[in-house]
């Protein structure tokens, strides 16, 4: 196999960057697609020049010539549409999260463990040339022992973002709101650069403008590592005006800062550090993701963020959204992997 050809389920947002950037990306093609909405998939199909579209996924397995499929749709679909795909013995990356639940995300690790077929989830800010400089500074011992770490993601959706896109606003579609949706993506940058798994959270949501949604608008919660570390989140999509996501890794021998703005980048405080750039070259984040991926399934080199890699994440979530309900200190279910 020298080119990889992929399905993408999901012909939203995502699925137009991951198309885009499909464009860009040797040995890797754009095969087949696939959304509920007829009209739309074969639009998306033509504008990005796949062979085939298909309004029923099942279909597009059996008939479409795949190798790997990305799935983009909302998250209680993730873990049906992922047991599907390995049946059929197609590698899966998922956009993120894992899952809408704990219970589902397990099920999608166990699955790609019993396999030994490769699932992957797309936090792409691994992959980040900040948040990767950041991350194995952090790694190598260049910061000495970590103290604690800020993430911080003052972003902003408007009404548009849960009428055009309604599960969203479900809870048992989505799993949840900005936590999960957004503030992972950071979540799983401080817990990676970390290297310790978390045992408690504590936590607030709120509905702070869209209080007819089922889900959060902004939360905030404090995390405890196996090591000592804590890690505070404060995660929003209510923050006016947007401003860039930041990450501050703080520890014995200095500090590293990350921000997503103007462009993406890591300054280091107290210290002089290497800045490693991320094992794949691209324009962005995504791309270098997808490469990535691509180089995982076809060359066997490792991939940033397998499946397991987000189990860590998924249950921090799950703690600060049980926190959130009780007013408690929530342990967490400590995962195998």
């Amino acid at each position: 196999m020298n080119t990889l050809r992929i399905g993408l389920i999901g012909c939203g947002d995502i699925g137009r960057y991951v198309a885009f950037f499909s464009r860009l990306i040797r040995r890797w093609t754009l095969s087949a697609v696939c959304d509920a909405d007829e009209q739309r998939a074969e639009a998306f199909r033509a504008r990005y020049r796949a062979q085939t579209s298909y309004t029923n996924y099942l279909q597009m397995f059996e008939q479409a010539d795949l190798d790997a499929v990305y799935i983009a749709v909302p998250h209680h679909l993730h873990w049906p549409m992922t047991s599907a795909a390995l049946e059929r013995g197609l590698p899966v990356l998922l956009e993120k999260p894992l899952a809408d639940s704990l219970a589902d995300a397990r099920q999608i690790v166990e699955a790609a463990e019993t396999s030994g077929i490769g699932v992957a989830v797309n936090y792409q800010y691994r992959y980040d040339r900040g948040c990767y400089a950041l991350a194995r500074a952090a790694q190598r011992g260049d910061l000495g022992e970590l103290r604690y770490i800020r993430c911080h993601v003052p972003w902003l959706r408007g009404p548009a973002y849960f009428e055009q896109s309604a599960w969203h606003r479900h809870l048992d579609q989505s799993g949840g709101g900005t936590l999960l949706t957004q503030g992972s993506h950071l979540l799983d940058v401080a817990l990676w650069a970390a290297q310790s798994p978390p045992i408690e959270a504590i936590g607030m949501t709120a509905r702070r403008v869209f209080e007819t949604i089922e889900v959060e608008d902004l939360a905030q919660a404090s995390i405890r590592l196996e090591n000592g570390v804590l890690i505070q989140i404060s995660s929003s999509m209510v923050s006016v005006p947007e401003q860039a996501a930041s990450i501050e890794v703080y520890g014995e021998r200095g500090t590293a800062i990350y921000s997503s703005q103007p462009r993406p980048h890591v300054r280091f405080v107290g210290l002089s550090a290497r800045r490693e750039a991320p094992p794949t070259w691209g324009l962005h984040a995504l791309q270098r993701s997808l490469i990535g991926f691509r180089d995982w399934i076809l060359d066997g080199r490792p991939y940033l963020t397998p499946a397991a890699s987000a189990l860590p994440v998924m249950a921090t979530v799950d703690a600060v959204y049980r926190s959130a309900r009780t007013g408690l200190t929530e342990p967490l279910y400590q995962e195998k992997h």
